[in-house]
């Protein structure tokens, strides 16, 4: 890729070595991204085996349980982002009513909207396990824990947001997974 004086950036960031560098590096990572995007099932197997390769690491080497526990919590907060929807569903259940009272109501399809998309979940938790896996080569980050006391938060924690996001779910009546929902075939 050639930078020059027409991308925008000014002929003194282009001119400097290490500005330029970073460019083809982040235009050559937006490529291969652009290129991963399609292949859905390949990429989430892709994730499965770096997790995996991950739980590998921290089980025979029986350390780096800080880290195990941090990308833990982060990628369970990942995981309600994008089970949540962005819009405020009260606010969509009050809208509905106000409809339903003035006779207005239409029966106009609204998709979930997911606050955080599946492409960048998965791109989230792929960065965040690459760099846990990263993170178990230095043993300055193998902080000496009870890794017990660790899985036993996590797991409470895991439980009571999940009964939370389930309750929430069942309330506002959605459902933000394909799981269980219809699927019309087109017929020619």
């Amino acid at each position: 890729m050639d930078f020059t004086d027409d991308d925008g950036l000014g002929s003194a960031s282009v001119s400097n070595p290490v500005m330029k560098h970073y460019l083809q590096t982040k235009a050559h990572y937006q490529f291969y991204m652009d290129k991963v995007t399609p292949h859905t099932k390949e990429r989430w197997i892709g994730l499965t085996v770096m997790i995996a390769l991950f739980v590998l690491r921290i089980v025979t080497s029986q350390g780096w349980y800080v880290v195990c526990y941090a990308l833990g919590i982060y990628l369970l907060s990942q995981f309600l982002a994008f089970l949540t929807p962005k819009f405020d569903m009260t606010i969509q259940q009050d809208e509905a009513n106000q409809e339903l009272e003035a006779g207005e109501r239409t029966d106009e399809f609204r998709p979930f909207i997911r606050r955080l998309p599946e492409f960048k979940f998965w791109h989230n938790a792929f960065r965040a396990t690459a760099a846990s896996l990263l993170a178990t080569l230095f043993s300055i980050f193998d902080i000496p824990v009870y890794w017990p006391i660790l899985l036993m938060y996590f797991i409470m924690l895991f439980l009571l947001t999940m009964r939370r996001q389930i309750q929430h779910m069942v309330k506002y009546k959605y459902i933000p997974l394909d799981i269980g929902k219809k699927k019309y075939n087109s017929q020619k």
